[in-house]
């Protein structure tokens, strides 16, 4: 009789060996996330922190960029309106102090400086602007007759010495508050104070000048 030949514990093993394996490395997989690479660089390695941390900071600076071109763009956008409204009001002042001037011919009568007053006392800002806004006309429209040169009041104000007008730094002072309200606009906090004294410096002009 002849012996019997086991073999089937050498066919499972071989079989076992036909089998990948199933093991799953954690880390493995975190690192080949983070930077891990075929040459077994992982992310929990220097190497693999400073390749993190190097893409990281790439990002930032691109959203950085991103961030600063789209706050220029705003800003650009924001002055430019804010200088067309400001242009807008400007606009809207020289209008109204000319069709003033028309009304009134360029004569200097009663009722011009009574307007001033009347606004002056009013409670409304608008009022008071107004107030400022007729006595710059007023002021314009004496230099002018008095044959003082210049394109504008400035112009006209600058051709002026103190020897020649005595209240001119007061001029210079009221004219100065117009154009704060023409050129700033809502921006300019006007008060009842500014507007009295700015009405005051008028008028020790307008009593050198006779006009009052």
């Amino acid at each position: 009789m002849e012996p019997v030949t086991y073999v089937a514990s050498t066919t499972v093993s071989t079989t076992e060996s036909l089998v990948p394996s199933v093991g799953f490395d954690i880390f493995a997989f975190i690192g080949s996330l983070f930077g891990g690479n075929e040459e077994g660089v992982s992310f929990f390695s220097s190497d693999g922190l400073l390749s993190f941390f190097s893409s990281f900071w790439s990002v930032i600076a691109i959203l950085s960029y991103i961030i600063s071109i789209i706050l220029l763009i705003l800003y650009v956008f924001a002055a430019t309106r804010r200088n067309l409204y400001l242009g807008l009001m400007e606009q809207e002042l020289r209008d109204g102090e000319e069709l003033y001037a028309q009304q009134n011919g360029g004569a200097f009568r009663n009722n011009r400086l009574q307007d001033v007053f009347k606004h002056s006392a009013s409670d409304s800002p608008n009022d008071w602007r107004l107030a400022i806004i007729e006595a710059d006309i007023i002021l314009d429209d004496t230099l002018k007759s008095k044959g003082y040169i210049g394109n504008s009041l400035g112009e006209r104000l600058k051709s002026i010495s103190p020897n020649q007008l005595a209240s001119i730094d007061d001029a210079w002072e009221a004219h100065k508050v117009r154009n704060r309200i023409a050129h700033d606009g809502a921006d300019f906090v006007l008060t009842k104070r500014i507007v009295d004294d700015t009405l005051a410096r008028y008028q020790n002009v307008f009593r050198e000048f006779g006009v009052i």
